[in-house]
């Protein structure tokens, strides 16, 4: 890396100078090099440039430096550097990682993009679990965008009910006054599309009130037909307005619910091409009416169905975090202690590489260390004993050596996300009172265990294997 380009760089896109400051990153590396820390930078650069495919590359760049880190970040940059450039499909498979990254601190943020690319290719219902997942975020800032976008799926989806329960939810987590209006707005279709005129005369009130919003076309259309039903309700006569939202599909089952092919839910949705609103024939007004009175009747005793469903997996999904959490603070990781210790036994036994097993922030010597304490060859280990707790476990490992005979070893462990990662190994040997002893304990080389693990007997009183020995736990000093 080239430091003062990098720096050069980070200045330069502090000022705004985002031109010079991908020119400096640019000249930081050389080819070839890995570098997550200025793609990552660079990637961010070319965002604000517009120059959407170019920051997906540097983003994928940076995903390539395994020691870096921050890869549900970077997978969710870009994904939405994808989405920016037209490539949702693509986007989908980016920010589906970046969800599945248990250390990424703002999942809320890829779920929302990722229900944004599900829309751009018309995937409607998981574009819904993805809002649904981005609103009960717990460190999502602002629920109610996510839960508005997924009363927005509701209603594409023909379920008006459920549409209407997210809307008012998002109402409770909005605070300026003109998001407010915006979500009324929205609220007074829903409750149009679910046929009750009232409350969505009072939503499309509260959406205008002060002004400061104006209604779309066809919420204002809508608006103007709920006044009608509504007043003709109160007048005692028959509502000419609920006749022509019967007859364009507004509860009278015209269009399929693609959650409920069979209508038995009888929540519908019209189809946007359907254009019998405007083509109905007066002669059909008073059969549609007293039909649209009986459902009418019987979509009040159903009106709170997708509001206990919503609840219900809220419930669920609380429950689920509990357990985990609870899982968590025990100690418990996937894959559990005992699996990272024998995988990282059997990949230097086998001469593979060891570094998946071993804590990020260890240097290059200490790693050399931890490997070369590891037995060579054709050799097995067994489990002794397990303490753990919720960021630190400690297990104990008897290796049956390839040239016969064991090894015992103590295994410090930390937390990384829900997984477990080795942070020192150390030998430990039976003292001359009959008590086991740790490498630390004594004066024995890394020479000599190496050799031991190997077959080679060398003793440990042989001034030459224990002169400038480097005993001790192999730790990063934390």
């Amino acid at each position: 890396m080239n430091q003062q380009a990098y720096e050069a760089g980070k200045n330069a896109y502090k000022q705004g100078d985002l031109a010079t400051a991908v020119a400096q990153l640019t000249a930081a590396k050389a080819p070839g090099e890995v570098s997550g820390a200025i793609d990552h930078l660079l990637g961010n650069c070319l965002m604000k440039l517009g120059r959407f495919p170019e920051a997906a590359n540097s983003y994928a760049d940076a995903l390539r430096d395994v020691n870096y880190g921050h890869s549900g970040a970077l997978a969710c940059n870009r994904g939405r550097a994808l989405i920016a450039a037209g490539k949702p499909q693509e986007a989908i498979a980016s920010l589906t990682l970046a969800v599945k990254d248990e250390g990424y601190a703002t999942p809320y943020k890829a779920y929302t993009a990722l229900g944004n690319a599900y829309m751009r290719v018309g995937n409607v219902r998981d574009a819904g679990v993805a809002y649904r997942n981005a609103a009960i975020d717990e460190k999502n800032p602002d629920p109610s965008s996510a839960l508005r976008s997924l009363g927005g799926c509701f209603m594409q989806m023909g379920r008006a009910v459920d549409a209407v329960e997210a809307y008012r939810t998002a109402l409770d987590f909005s605070s300026p006054q003109s998001s407010k209006n915006a979500i009324y707005g929205d609220l007074g279709l829903a409750y149009v599309a679910a046929n009750r005129m009232a409350e969505a005369v009072d939503a499309f009130n509260r959406a205008t009130a002060d002004g400061s919003y104006t209604l779309r076309p066809e919420a204002q259309a809508a608006y103007d037909a709920a006044k009608k039903a509504v007043s003709a309700i109160t007048d005692g006569g028959p509502s000419e307005t609920d006749a022509f939202l019967a007859a364009a599909g507004y509860g009278t089952g015209a269009a399929i619910d693609p959650l409920d092919p069979t209508g038995q839910t009888g929540e519908f949705m019209p189809s946007p091409e359907d254009t019998g609103f405007f083509s109905v024939k007066e002669e059909d007004l008073v059969a549609q009416d007293k039909k649209a009175r009986k459902e009418r009747k019987v979509r009040r005793k159903k009106s709170h169905r997708g509001l206990k469903v919503f609840l219900t997996i809220l419930i669920i999904l609380l429950i689920a975090a509990g357990a985990a959490g609870f899982a968590y603070y025990k100690g418990y990781g996937f894959p559990t202690q005992q699996s990272v210790v024998e995988d990282l036994f059997e990949a230097g036994a086998s001469g593979k590489d060891v570094s998946p097993y071993l804590e990020s922030g260890l240097s290059s010597d200490e790693r050399t260390q931890i490997k070369s304490l590891l037995p060579t060859g054709s050799s097995s280990v067994s489990i002794d004993g397990l303490d753990k707790s919720m960021s630190k476990s400690t297990v104990m490992a008897t290796a049956t050596l390839s040239a016969g005979g064991e090894q015992s070893y103590k295994i410090s462990l930390v937390r990384d996300g829900v997984t477990w990662k080795v942070k020192s190994i150390a030998p430990v040997y039976a003292s001359g009172d009959g008590k086991d002893a740790s490498v630390s304990d004594t004066s024995t080389s890394v020479a000599a265990t190496t050799a031991r693990n190997s077959g080679t007997d060398v003793s440990t009183s042989d001034a030459s294997a224990s002169e400038g020995a480097s005993t001790g736990t192999i730790s990063t000093g934390e």
